[in-house]
């Protein structure tokens, strides 16, 4: 099909009423196109950078579980949309959009240059162990003047940012239960 003289003029005429009246068609494309998170699955998270507790919406495709948009949350009483530098990067800690992060624990052996992979079951199993051989180690009982104290002096606790309250209160209670006095928290690390 070829253009005609007469289909020519009427699309110039279009373009140069368009040009002159200053009709922006951009908006028009923009309705055209489908939204990258149309078919997205949207799921509300809090921020666990800082002990603020923003609202952010996830948006990630289903059954991937890819993270193809992040932005604060609207309708959330505390940052009504807004995200800060260290939350609008969130995204970052995905497995798919960060290729350095790790997702499997690394050890290594005392003396040695070297990391190795090693499983969950096992660095958890190590990490039991070595906080009960610490504990029964430094476990005191009493004081010299004979108070009892039920104290372990030999494991100190550092929280952080990543953890809300509630996981502060259970992660503390353990702690106690386990004798441990040395305790500190900082939101900001």
């Amino acid at each position: 099909m070829g253009i005609t003289r007469r289909n020519f003029l009427k699309a110039t005429g279009v373009f140069t009423a368009a040009a002159t009246l200053g009709i922006n068609l951009k908006p028009a494309k923009a309705k055209a196109e489908e939204l990258k998170i149309t078919k997205a699955r949207e799921t509300k998270t809090i921020c666990p950078y800082c002990a603020v507790g923003c609202g952010m919406l996830v948006h990630s495709i289903p059954h991937t579980n890819k993270v193809i948009n992040l932005e604060g949350d609207p309708d959330h009483v505390i940052n009504r949309g807004a995200l800060c530098a260290k939350g609008a990067t969130l995204r970052q800690l995905a497995g798919s959009e960060n290729r350095r992060r790790l997702t499997k624990p690394l050890y290594r052996a005392p003396g040695s240059s070297e990391w190795r992979e090693v499983s969950w079951d096992w660095a958890i199993e190590q990490i039991a162990r070595r906080v009960k051989e610490t504990r029964d180690r430094t476990f005191i009982t009493r004081k010299p003047n004979g108070n009892v104290v039920n104290r372990c002096e030999g494991i100190a606790s550092l929280g952080s940012a990543a953890l809300d309250n509630e996981e502060c209160y259970l992660l503390v209670k353990m702690l106690r239960a386990l004798g441990i006095v040395y305790l500190e928290h900082q939101a900001r690390i």
